[in-house]
């Protein structure tokens, strides 16, 4: 029944009433004193409406006969009356839960000695718990989760009687000390619920006494100690949870093995301190669902995968940030064909993703952010046609996006592609080349594209207003060229909009005036023209704009955004009345300094830094020095371009450490480029020429900035042991105009403020 409108006082005339239910009824307004009245009632129900208000404090004191009352899923609000249940002797079930109450649990209700269900949770209860509800005799679910503010320890064995608790749901609450040992007696367990407290205890070893357990939920609490592996003796466990404290050590592997825990269908260690491997013997929980490792301190390769592929009921995989190593195995196309979400960024894998991958055809979520890939995105990731959330973003990852992306038409967060539902695009910080296929701007339901700090080349295609629900868009630090797109001004719900660090040309379009939502707007280091369009002064909502680095000039818009603009936002721009010569001259630092560097050393190297031109350019070094002879070819005998890559990298080490690779520190046991890794990233001061960094704005900038960090970097990239490892000779050039722009950019900026 659908009624409207509010109780009326005249209900507490139906004086005859012994059953009232008026669940999901639509009622609003507040629950009438008169109600009280009813003195037959025996069931009281006023379930999911949307009653406000207090709770009558007469409402229950003459209904003696009443059993159960159901007032959950409401607006009430104001405490509990404190004599609300004084003369409710035969209640068996109370459920106010659901509902706004607040105040202390009122002392009366640990004298119903025949109540069997008492849920008070999600509400703002707080204070103590009647120390008197932990001793009763019939109830059997005890559900005072989700307030937030009950606090206290529970009581121990002396106090604590409950012999017919089934469930015990008390997370989401302040309660301190142990874990009530209590609970050990209990012998009918199903639940037990202590999550999201400030408990601190170990894993009792007293749980492995109950056998009826099915969900163990002690996680987001002072974990402490190891997982002790009696837990294995639980035959009933489905669920099991213990994230979220300081526990050490390994995964037991009696937990990791089919054992007693045949029907254990969820898995959470999830931030915690384990260490080591993970048992290989995980995959014999056949009836796995749910595996979430994540934020440990877990390492070793992924080799427990191949039996993961016995649970045929996995759907969720998680393992990001820890210390994983090796490749991602091809079992991981064997997982399981219900297989929804897996998660492994934040590690050290290395290679690529597996071509197996897309065996899991119901997968919708791949997150491999953050890790050591280097191999090309395999075309047959089309094939996951559920896939929504795709990252491989911060990686090493070369080569061009799969052509036939745009096959995904479920995707609606991604990292990478053209997809016909995607929401969030991401897929920066890698190496990906190539243009950026038209197909991706008629995604029209994206809301997020961010592909930046790659080495996407050409113009962009002259239509992309199907991008018609794009708010964010970032497509800085590419090598994209030509003019910005007309059609820009069609994506009237941009309101962060990045294209720096390219090499677009042409004036800033007029058409972009109709983006009056933009609070964000950087065109800074391209080869833009003309003027600065006055529009832009006119945009309420903009309050960050960079046009610096371009080809404008003439008269700067005053008002709007302009008023309180940085000089370091328009600076670079000969034609604009800004310009100040001692900043100019400080932009050219990076050049003089090649030169000095040029003097010094290897005068092609450090032309390549200067002109980033040459992209051949053979003749970087005489492969025949010793030091600089590439590992192949003392093997075998051959070079190639992989060989003058190699020494180049050498040379790069070679000009920023002032150590040549003959030196006497160096031999079998330790090269050049081993010393070098050892110190990358975190100590290459160790290791930089120290006349570098005598009164050269590489010391007061480039440790900070990252620039030395990336040159080395690049340097270790090129030297790798086996050739096909190696940076091709086009990449080099690429990354380093993409080093001396970054480090051009903060020289600047550093000197503005």
């Amino acid at each position: 029944v659908s009624l409207v409108g509010s109780l009326a006082p005249h209900i507490g005339n139906l004086s005859f009433l012994s059953f009232l239910n008026l669940t999901y009824t639509n009622l609003t307004g507040s629950i009438p004193a008169e109600l009280g009245n009813l003195t037959r009632l025996k069931i009281l129900s006023l379930a999911l409406n949307q009653l406000s208000g207090q709770i009558p404090p007469e409402m229950l004191t003459r209904m003696q006969d009443l059993r159960r009352i159901f007032l959950v899923g409401n607006e009430l609000s104001g405490q509990i009356p404190s004599y609300l249940f004084n003369n409710t002797p035969s209640l068996t079930f109370i459920d106010f839960g659901n509902n706004s109450l607040s105040g202390p649990i009122p002392q009366g209700i640990a004298s119903l000695s025949v109540l069997v269900v008492l849920s008070l949770e999600v509400n703002q209860l707080s204070g103590l718990v009647p120390q008197a509800m932990f001793n009763m005799s019939k109830l059997q679910v005890m559900a005072l989760a989700g307030n937030g503010n009950l606090t206290g320890a529970i009581p121990t064995n002396l106090s604590f009687n409950l012999p017919m608790l089934q469930y015990i749901r008390l997370f989401g609450n302040k309660f301190t000390g142990r874990f009530p040992s209590g609970l050990s007696s209990c012998q009918y367990l199903q639940e037990i619920a202590l999550g999201g407290n400030s408990f601190l205890d170990v894993v009792p070893t007293w749980l492995a006494k109950l056998p009826h357990l099915r969900r163990l939920y002690l996680g987001l609490n002072n974990l402490i100690g190891s997982i002790p592996a009696a837990l294995s003796h639980l035959t009933s466990l489905t669920d099991l949870n213990l994230s979220g404290g300081n526990l050490k050590g390994k995964i037991p592997p009696e937990i990791a093995s089919l054992g007693n825990l045949s029907k254990l269908s969820s898995l959470q260690l999830e931030n915690n301190q384990l260490s080591g491997q993970v048992p290989t013997t995980l995959g014999k929980n056949v009836a796995l669902n749910r595996l979430l490792l994540q934020s440990n301190n877990l390492e070793g390769n992924l080799d427990f995968f191949s039996n993961l592929s016995k649970c045929r009921q996995l759907q969720v995989v998680i393992i990001e940030n820890n210390s994983f190593t090796g490749v991602l195995p091809r079992h991981v196309g064997n997982l399981t064909s219900q297989l929804l979400i897996f998660v492994a960024s934040n590690n050290k894998l290395i290679g690529g993703v597996p071509v197996a991958f897309s065996n899991n055809t119901k997968l919708e979520v791949i997150d491999l952010a953050n890790n050591l890939f280097t191999e090309p995105i395999p075309e047959s990731i089309i094939m996951l046609q559920n896939l929504k959330y795709l990252d491989l973003s911060h990686n090493d990852m070369l080569g061009p996006i799969p052509t036939q992306i745009g096959m995904l038409g479920n995707l609606r967060r991604f990292s990478f592609g053209n997809l016909s539902r995607l929401e969030e695009f991401y897929l920066s910080n890698n190496q990906l080349s190539s243009k950026i296929p038209a197909s991706i701007f008629h995604l029209n339901k994206l809301i997020q594209l961010d592909i930046s700090h790659n080495s996407f080349s050409g113009p962009l295609p002259i239509d992309v207003s199907g991008l018609s629900q794009t708010c964010q868009m970032d497509l800085s630090s590419n090598f994209l060229i030509g003019k910005i797109p007309e059609s820009f001004g069609q994506l009237n719900m941009l309101t962060y909009l990045n294209l720096s660090c390219n090499s677009f040309e042409g004036s800033i379009l007029g058409n972009l005036k109709k983006l009056k939502g933009l609070d964000t707007l950087d065109l800074s280091f391209n080869n833009l023209s003309g003027t600065i369009p006055i529009f832009l002064a006119n945009f309420t909502y903009l309050t960050t704009l960079n046009l610096s680095f371009n080809r404008l000039e003439g008269q700067i818009p005053k008002g709007g955004v302009f008023s309180n603009l940085p000089l370091q936002c328009l600076v670079g721009n000969a034609g604009l009345c800004v310009l100040d010569m001692q900043l100019e001259q400080a932009i050219r630092s990076f050049d003089v300094e090649c030169r000095v560097l040029c003097m010094v050393r290897h005068r092609n190297l450090i032309r390549i830094l200067n002109t980033c031109s040459n992209i051949d350019f053979r003749a970087l070094t005489s492969a025949l020095q010793v030091g600089y002879m590439a590992p192949e070819y003392g093997s075998l005998g051959k070079a190639s371009r992989k060989s003058d890559v190699f020494s180049s990298g050498i040379m790069l080490l070679e000009v920023f450490t002032g150590r040549r690779p003959t030196d006497p520190m160096f031999g079998p046991e330790l090269t050049l480029r081993q010393w070098v890794h050892q110190a990358f990233p975190a100590e290459l001061v160790q290791v930089i020429d120290d006349q570098l960094l005598q009164g050269s704005s590489l010391s007061s900038h480039s440790l900070n900035s990252g620039f030395l960090a990336s040159v080395f970097k690049l340097g270790l990239l090129c030297s790798e042991d086996f050739p096909e490892q190696r940076m091709t000779m086009h990449d080099v050039v690429v990354a380093l105009k993409k080093i001396k722009a970054e480090y051009t950019k903060q020289t600047a900026t550093t000197l503005l403020t």
